[in-house]
């Protein structure tokens, strides 16, 4: 790239041309449940810096969909994010004067789990998830036995995310077609710790949520082999989906930041800078799945180039390898304005 990543991260305080005289004291971060680990990683150890140590920073955990809602109305200048930006909440940046620089910083494995006591459940096909979890299946499927005739005819406790959670939206593309074709009559929270407290609690629960809440909670839950499109049955893991056989739910996790206010507010500044310098080491703290050096150092240049805007037009990426997402999220730097 003929510049290195520590000369993006330490000339971005050097290039706004609207810095303000003043630093903020204080700095609001919402969205993503699943990005929530790495950020609130990130808030600990920047405050622990000479530049974060007067910082206030507040995290709420809202769900991906909640945050976009404050992030495109210009309430907060960050935001947590566990799915692309939609077309509608792209219409409703613009139509609030908010342009944004994405950044994609982890990948994860939606896990499926159940309950550490169950001995029999150990496998399910993308089908048998979409005979639990489809709108159809409301008031219908409330037995294991209907799932698979295999299974003990046993109640089905379901435990999920929350329709605001980015989670909830990629997990029903992949296995319903569509982030909006899910039953409703199950137990659901944006607080991914209620869904993981659910599941533990209950012999015949099942849920889903973000990598990470499963590798800190192993002794209460069982992950779940999904069937792969080659017929495989796959184990969520780091490996898993760097090897590009953990799908159909794998996907990237983003930080999404106001461009004005990154000019303007030297604090936010301060902790991005901080934040993707230090972005492979939290990533993995957090027991998520980091991308390649080299692409860390194309988010860094992301950054440094202030490029706005989404690479995916609004649409979730579903089935999609690592490489072929990450290849979409920097097309834009392919274009002449940018080589």
């Amino acid at each position: 790239m003929g510049l290195s990543r520590s000369f993006f991260l330490a000339s971005l305080a050097l290039i706004a041309p609207f810095i303000s005289t003043a630093s903020a004291a204080s700095l609001s971060i919402a969205g993503s449940s699943t990005v929530y680990p790495v950020t609130s990683l990130a808030i600990k150890k920047f405050n622990e810096t000479g530049q974060g140590q007067n910082v206030k920073i507040s995290l709420r955990s809202t769900g991906s969909s909640a945050g976009f809602r404050e992030f495109c109305s210009n309430k907060i200048p960050l935001t947590n994010a566990s799915r692309p930006i939609s077309a509608q909440e792209i219409k409703q940046c613009k139509q609030n004067g908010v342009n944004f620089i994405e950044l994609p910083i982890a990948f994860d494995a939606i896990t499926v789990v159940a309950n550490q006591s169950n001995s029999w459940l150990n496998t399910l096909t993308p089908s048998e998830l979409s005979r639990l979890w489809s709108k159809s299946s409301q008031g219908k499927v409330s037995t294991w036995n209907q799932v698979n005739l295999d299974f003990p005819e046993q109640p089905i406790k379901l435990c999920g995310p929350g329709k605001d959670s980015g989670t909830f939206d990629i997990f029903n593309k992949a296995i319903n077609q569509s982030k909006t074709n899910s039953r409703t009559d199950y137990k659901s929270s944006e607080d991914d710790d209620i869904i993981v407290n659910c599941v533990a609690k209950n012999a015949n629960a099942l849920g889903y949520f973000g990598f990470s809440y499963y590798q800190n909670n192993r002794s209460l839950l069982k992950a779940i082999r999904i069937v792969n499109p080659k017929g495989n049955a796959i184990l969520p893991s780091v490996s898993a989906v760097q090897k590009e056989i953990y799908q159909p739910l794998s996907r990237p996790l983003f930080l999404y930041i106001n461009d004005l206010s990154l000019r303007k507010k030297t604090s936010l500044r301060n902790f991005i800078t901080f934040y993707l310098r230090n972005v492979e080491q939290l990533v993995k703290q957090s027991n998520y799945i980091p991308l390649q050096s080299a692409t860390y150092r194309l988010v860094d240049s992301k950054l440094y180039r202030h490029i706005l805007g989404s690479s995916f037009g609004g649409n979730i990426p579903v089935g999609m390898t690592i490489g072929q997402i990450l290849q979409m999220s920097f097309d834009v730097h392919k274009k002449p304005q940018f080589r």
